[in-house]
C-alpha cells in the first residue's frame, strides 16, 4: 500500500494528488514509507494545512521525488495513545510562517481513507474523543464549582482547562473518572523552546494556553483531590500540567498535600509530571507517599536535552538522579519521551536511551509525538545532520527486546494498572 500525497487549496479543502505518492520525513531527509507502517487515521486525528510549504512526493510514473505545486503541504495531528513514525515531508518557502506547537505526522490518501505512518502505543481509552460527553462535562463543572465555591484550582480547571482549552484530563475530572490534574506552580526553572504555557514576546511561535497565575494552597489541593480518589474508577491525581511551570518548585506545598491526602484516603495513586530537576525534593515527596513520577525529555543525550530545555540551576544529571530516587523507594518511574523521527531513532540516541534505562531502572517510556515545527526546532537546536538512524518502528522493537521489563505507553497508569499493565493495556 502506497497512499497518494495530500495538498490543501489554502481555503480549508484537502485533495489527493494521484500523480504523487506520499513520502515521509526523518530528520531533514525525505524518504519512502514502508507499506506496513501505515494505519488508518485514528478517530480524533486532524489534518493540517502547512502554509508556505510544498509537499514532497514520488512521481508515480518516473519514480523520482518532486514537489507538489498544486497547493500547500498537509500533515496529520495524531490523537492521544498514538505515536508517529515519520514527519510530513515538504519544502519550506522563504516567507513561510513558523508552525504552531502541534505534531506534524505524514498523511496520505488510499482507498477512500486517510492514512498515517503510526501505531497505537497503548490501549487505554481515557482520552478517546468519542468518550467525552459535553453535557456531562458541563454538569460536572456546575456541580463541582458549586461544591468548592472558593477553590481557585477547581475554578481554574473548570474555566480555563475544561471549557476553554478542552484539556482531556480536566474534562475527565469533571466527568468523575480516571486521572485528575493538579496544576501547582506558576514559575519554572527551564526555558523550553517549545513551552506550551509561556513564550517570549519576540518569539515567532505562540504558547497555546496561559500559565497558572497563582500558588494554590495544600488545603485547596486536598479539598478536591480526596473526593476524586475516593469515588473515581482507576483513580490517579497528577501534579504538573501543561498550564503551569515546574511543580517541583512548589514541592513543600505538594509534600504537605500528599501527607494530608493520605490522612483521608489510601485509594488511588499520586503522580507528578516534572522536569526532574530537584532530586532532593523528589526524595522528600517519595517519603511523603508519592507513587509515581514522569520526567519529560526530548533526548537522553545531555547536549541535545540542554539545548532544548535551557535549564536554570540544574543539569541533566539531576533528572537521572530523580528517576533513580523513585526506584529506590519502590515507585513507578516514567519518561515522557518526545518522539522526533530522525533524532529519537538515531543510533546515538538509542545508545543514550539504553544507558538511561540501565542507569535508572526505568519502569515505563511514554512515546509522545513531538509537538513542534520540525524546521524551527532543528534550526534552534543548531542540528544540520541528525546522524545515522534506524527508523522508529525498529527503535521500538530493539528497546523492547533489550529491556522487556520496560513498559511502553502514553498515559500515567493508576495503581491497579501498574500491577497488571501487560494484561490490561500493553500493545507489545
Amino acid at each position: 500500500m502506497t497512499p497518494f500525497l495530500l495538498y490543501s487549496d489554502g481555503e480549508g479543502q484537502i485533495f489527493e494528488d494521484t500523480s504523487l505518492y506520499v513520502v515521509g520525513r526523518s530528520g531533514w531527509d525525505a524518504m519512502p514509507i514502508p507499506a506496513e507502517d501505515w494505519i488508518e487515521l485514528p478517530d480524533g486525528g486532524n489534518l493540517y494545512e502547512l502554509p508556505g510549504r510544498r509537499g514532497i512526493g514520488i512521481d508515480v510514473k518516473t519514480g523520482e521525488m518532486r514537489l507538489c505545486e498544486k497547493g500547500w503541504a498537509v500533515a496529520a495531528f495524531l490523537p492521544p495513545a498514538h505515536t508517529g513514525f515519520y514527519l510530513a515531508a515538504y519544502e519550506t518557502l522563504d516567507d513561510a510562517p513558523t508552525l504552531p506547537l502541534f505534531c506534524y505526522t505524514a498523511a496520505g490518501w488510499f482507498a477512500d481513507k486517510f492514512f498515517v505512518p503510526a501505531m497505537r502505543i497503548e490501549q487505554d481509552i481515557r482520552q478517546e474523543c468519542s468518550g467525552y460527553d459535553e453535557r456531562k462535562i458541563e454538569e460536572g463543572v456546575d456541580l463541582l464549582t458549586k461544591a468548592h465555591p472558593h477553590n481557585r484550582l477547581v475554578k481554574h480547571l473548570a474555566e480555563k482547562c475544561a471549557l476553554t482549552y478542552n484539556c482531556p484530563a480536566a474534562r475527565n475530572y469533571f466527568m468523575g473518572r480516571w486521572e485528575c490534574p493538579i496544576p501547582t506552580s506558576p514559575a519554572c526553572n527551564a526555558n523550553c523552546l517549545g513551552c506550551i504555557s509561556f513564550q517570549p514576546e519576540d518569539e515567532s511561535i505562540v504558547s497555546p494556553q496561559d500559565r497558572l497565575q497563582f500558588k494554590p494552597t495544600a488545603q485547596e489541593i486536598v479539598e478536591f483531590t480526596v473526593p476524586h480518589l475516593e469515588t473515581a474508577p482507576y483513580p490517579i491525581v497528577s501534579f504538573g500540567q501543561g498550564c503551569e511551570g515546574e511543580p517541583l518548585l512548589m514541592w513543600e506545598t505538594i509534600k504537605e498535600s500528599i501527607i494530608e491526602i493520605r490522612k483521608h484516603t489510601q485509594k488511588g495513586s499520586i503522580n507528578i509530571n516534572t522536569n526532574g530537576s530537584k532530586p532532593d525534593a523528589v526524595e522528600q515527596l517519595m517519603k511523603a507517599g508519592l507513587n509515581s513520577i514522569r520526567v519529560s525529555l526530548n533526548s537522553a543525550r545531555k547536549d541535545i536535552y540542554t539545548k532544548y530545555y535551557q535549564p536554570n540551576n540544574y543539569q541533566f544529571e539531576d533528572i537521572v538522579e530523580s528517576l533513580r530516587v523513585v526506584k529506590k523507594y519502590g515507585g513507578w518511574s516514567s519518561i515522557n519521551y518526545f518522539v522526533f523521527p530522525g533524532m529519537t531513532d538515531s543510533i546515538a540516541e538509542y545508545d543514550a536511551l539504553c544507558e538511561l534505562i540501565e542507569t535508572t531502572g526505568l519502569s515505563m517510556i511514554q512515546w509522545r509525538s513531538f509537538n513542534i515545527d520540525p524546521d524551527w526546532y532543528l534550526g534552534k537546536m543548531g542540528v544540520g545532520d541528525t546522524g545515522e538512524f534506524m527508523g522508529m518502528k525498529q527503535m521500538l522493537e530493539l528497546i523492547h527486546e533489550e529491556f522487556p521489563h520496560v513498559k511502553f505507553g502514553y498515559f500515567n497508569p493508576p495503581m491497579e494498572r501498574m500491577k497488571n499493565f501487560d494484561v490490561d493495556f500493553a500493545h507489545w
